[in-house]
């Protein structure tokens, strides 16, 4: 009869041969994973360090020319700005929300009305694509054409019902609502489509039963697939709430430098912008985009929180 000692000893060069290859196949991960480390460190580690470099500096005129470190000097004078800096913040900001809360409650509610089959629906998933199959340049041309004051067929439809004619972009007041709802208009259907992905994943029975208990369409969106959906709904505003931060295409195509004759539309991208391309002043634009930079780190933490302490 084999004793237990005898069958420790067979078993160790199995357990020896187990962890030679468990540490291979670590070994193996790193090697392949370092081609795509070392790209993400030479295409992003390195610009962010570069410019959070350039923030401390009195940099200007040119990148490569002679610049001395004036410590947090540019730090203060962007967050001492009253006249540029903090209002394109509260620009940004109004932009960011106004935008994606409408995105997420139009591309929640296409997405109940598509989750069940019916006719046409080919038909509307492939015109909902359409607005993300075109660049924002695009986009900001086309709407500036539908919108002109002059000859814009928005202005004619309106006078055809006989409201005023409005001047949209043209105006200084009416811009920034013009532009977040042309920014609704492009990105509900990545929404619609982000939702509709989570709907179908979701399972049927919880609903079943809440129609067998008597809840109705409302009480079971309510209080069956919001909940389940909740996940799902975190990551896509997550998502399209840093697209959103970011945006720069669609105002600089209607508004151009500055964000307007009365700097208007001007977010924080527009503002870095004029500072590094118009006035050379790139340490402070460096500074400026550092800080943009916490800022959407600090609102993705925000974002994140929340739906997990919903969900727990």
């Amino acid at each position: 009869m084999t004793s237990t000692t005898e069958v420790v000893r067979a078993a160790r060069p199995a357990v020896r041969g187990e962890r030679t290859v468990a540490r291979d196949n670590r070994r193996l991960k790193w090697v392949m994973l370092a081609p795509a480390l070392a790209f993400v460190g030479l295409m992003i580690v390195f610009p962010l360090l570069y410019t959070l470099n350039l923030a401390f500096t009195d940099a200007f005129g040119a990148v490569n020319a002679a610049h001395s470190y004036v410590g947090p000097r540019n730090f203060l004078d962007a967050l001492g700005d009253t006249r540029r800096f903090w209002p394109a913040v509260g620009r940004t900001a109004l932009f960011t929300a106004g935008a994606v809360v409408l995105e997420t409650v139009f591309g929640l509610a296409l997405a109940m009305l598509m989750r069940r089959a019916f006719r046409g629906l080919r038909l509307l998933r492939t015109l909902l694509v359409i607005p993300l199959l075109t660049t924002p340049l695009a986009i900001g041309i086309l709407w500036l054409l539908i919108l002109d004051p002059t000859n814009g067929i928005a202005n004619h439809l309106l006078t055809s019902m006989g409201l005023p004619r409005q001047e949209f972009l043209g105006s200084v007041s009416q811009s920034l609502p013009t532009l977040m709802l042309i920014d609704v208009w492009q990105w509900t259907p990545m929404m619609t489509l982000l939702l509709l992905a989570g709907l179908a994943t979701l399972p049927g029975e919880p609903e079943e039963a809440a129609r067998v208990d008597g809840a109705g369409a409302w009480q079971r969106f309510r209080y069956v697939v919001l909940p389940m959906l909740g996940p799902t709904l975190g990551i896509a505003v997550v998502l399209r709430s840093v697209d959103a931060l970011k945006t720069f295409d669609l105002l600089y195509a209607t508004k151009g430098p500055g964000g307007g004759s009365d700097f208007e539309v001007e977010t924080l991208n527009i503002y870095a912008y004029g500072l590094t391309f118009d006035y050379q002043e790139y340490g402070l634009a460096s500074a400026v985009l550092v800080l943009f930079t916490v800022a959407i780190v600090c609102v993705v933490i925000l974002l994140r929180r929340r739906p997990e302490g919903r969900s727990a």
